[in-house]
């Protein structure tokens, strides 16, 4: 049986424990997966890129016409207290002190009507947990990847709790062994499951285009700054099937990944079949970026 962690959440104005946080049969997030949620790494206890986090949630609520409960300051208060909570009931339990807040708001409870219901309350959730990195094998050797085509509906800008079509292609490259499915989408690569991907070729880091089709990780403000730091060129435009398998580099990167080679794709191997320079050079940059992290409140809060 799985029985949930007694760790520290928060839901609707409570600071309570994941199992007795209960929400309503009716909430429109169970019946249609209506609401969006966050997730926020956190560094020796400090919210990382916390203001570029807020941005991409505010965006999603107003996609989807739900009301953003909190300021980015209140927000930001939740989330230090389920960081503080959490590292103090796990302290010497764990080597990793690291964590990840996540945040979901669904359009709250009502009877099942596919029409937006005007008259009721957000539901908002929000619990942390230990952040899980890529171990050493994988940052030395790389990770192997399969690809797939893009099945899922194409808002994908908006960071959706409506998952369904992720879990399924998540699950493909599970089943085989594979860290991630990278999934193309009329000819032209978009993201994987629960990543976007990179591309590299003669030096230069290729991402899609900020579109619909996409869903903007924080990682893609994050890794153009460590681009140019390094003086490494960046560029975003439709990246062709074919490039990607020609690629001297593909990474991944996400909140957990933080940026991850992939050195084999569909069982063949990507580039020199190893992790390559320009990888190594925006994960040094990577750790520089979380060093930096001010241990003060975010912006704005």
């Amino acid at each position: 049986m799985n029985t949930l962690p007694d760790l520290p959440c928060y839901l609707n104005g409570d600071y309570t424990t994941l199992p007795h946080a209960k929400v309503s049969v009716m909430d429109h997030g169970f019946i249609f997966g209506d609401g969006i949620y966050e997730v926020v790494p956190v560094y020796g206890g400090r919210l990382f890129r916390f203001d570029q986090h807020m941005v991409r949630l505010t965006r999603s609520l107003k996609e989807t016409r739900i009301h953003n409960p909190f300021t980015a300051g209140e927000w930001a208060e939740i989330a230090l207290k389920l960081v503080a909570s959490y590292a103090e009931q796990t302290v010497s339990k764990v080597e990793n002190t690291d964590q990840m807040v996540y945040f979901q708001i669904t359009r709250g409870v009502a009877l099942r009507d596919h029409v937006m219901p005007t008259d009721i309350t957000p539901t908002v959730f929000a619990m942390s947990n230990v952040l899980k990195p890529a171990n050493d094998a994988q940052r030395q050797q790389g990770v192997a990847c399969i690809t797939a085509d893009d099945f899922r509906w194409e808002k994908a800008h908006i960071k959706s709790v409506s998952l369904l079509g992720a879990v399924l292609a998540r699950q493909m490259s599970f089943d085989v062994g594979a860290t991630e499915t990278i999934m193309f989408r009329h000819g032209h690569r978009s993201e994987a499951a629960a990543s976007n991907v990179w591309v590299v070729k003669n030096g230069v880091v290729i991402g899609p285009p900020k579109d619909h089709l996409v869903l903007e990780g924080i990682r893609y403000g994050l890794i153009e700054e460590l681009c140019q730091a390094q003086g490494i060129p960046f560029e975003l435009r439709p990246i062709r099937c074919a490039e990607v398998f020609t690629a001297d580099e593909v990474m991944l990167s996400s909140a957990t990944k933080e940026v991850l080679p992939v050195t084999r794709i569909d069982g063949k191997p990507v580039g020199a079949g190893k992790p390559g320079p320009v990888y190594q050079r925006l994960y040094q940059g990577y750790q520089l970026a979380k060093e930096a992290t001010p241990t003060s409140a975010p912006a704005g809060s």
